[in-house]
């Protein structure tokens, strides 16, 4: 039947998503990558929904999304977050950026470009190098999912669809504020290497621990089953419309945080 490769072909088109915004992050084109991954992260919903909806679900299936997932949502972020932090530690001149790290070529070009920005430590470059751990514990979260029975109806950690979203929506700002787009000059304590490895570094470990999250499954539309969905649903349409895309790290905290109220108030200890 056709009906059963319809879940297979929406999750092979989120890969196709991940494949391409790799391709438009090598030349630091975050915006377009920003782009599809938001576009992935709905086909990453509907896959699921799509097969448990036609009742096609299949350990094929269930793989093929780990694999898809490990690609757009943990290459794809970690290969981001190398960019800013490059960017970053450059002092965001880009043209500088792509000729010293896209083919990996740390200290050989322009060590006199590189001196008039005050980078007199060749060692700092390496810096970027440490947002690959967020491909390594994206993968370790992936494999823990796929054998974690207590991840039926809400999450043990940080999703990696969530934390791709988090790590794509700040480079999205990053250079809408490097080309002048949003009216605000780049944030240097935000968009600093230090905090980007930090923050690598903590949403590693978010992907990874034991705290449960909520999850966008939805088993029926009752109220009283999927009162905190709804809720961070309609508060997350409130802060794009007010924020727009500056939001979606705002949504991303709003997720956890609701996540740490529904396991406090509402989740019975099973």
């Amino acid at each position: 039947m056709i009906k059963k490769h319809i879940p297979n072909a929406i999750t092979c088109g989120n890969l196709l998503c991940g494949c391409f915004a790799i391709l438009f992050t090598s030349s630091y084109r975050l915006e377009a990558a920003f782009y599809l991954l938001v576009i992935a992260a709905v086909l990453d919903f509907f896959d699921g929904f799509t097969a448990r909806l036609l009742k096609v679900s299949s350990p094929i299936g269930k793989d093929l999304d780990s694999l898809a997932d490990m690609v757009t949502f943990g290459v794809l972020p970690g290969f981001i977050m190398y960019k800013m932090i490059a960017l970053s530690i450059l002092n965001y001149n880009l043209d500088l950026a792509i000729d010293v790290f896209s083919l990996f070529r740390i200290g050989e070009p322009q060590l006199e470009e590189l001196s008039k920005i005050d980078i007199t430590n060749m060692a700092v470059l390496f810096i970027a190098f440490i947002a690959f751990i967020i491909p390594v514990f994206s993968a370790i979260r992936l494999a823990k999912f796929n054998n974690d029975t207590r991840q039926s109806d809400s999450f043990i950690g940080l999703p990696t669809p969530a934390n791709g979203l988090l790590i794509a929506s700040l480079g999205f700002i990053l250079m809408n504020q490097l080309h002048g787009y949003s009216g605000h000059p780049v944030n240097s304590i935000i968009f600093n290497p230090y905090f980007l490895a930090f923050l690598s570094c903590l949403l590693s470990f978010l992907l990874v621990a034991e705290l449960p999250l909520i999850a966008l499954k939805f088993k029926n539309f009752g109220w009283a089953d999927n009162k905190m969905r709804f809720i961070l649903i309609g508060l997350t349409v409130v802060i794009l419309a007010v924020f727009q895309f500056v939001g979606i790290p705002l949504v991303i905290i709003l997720y956890i945080l609701l996540s740490i109220v529904n396991n406090i108030f509402f989740k019975k200890k099973v």
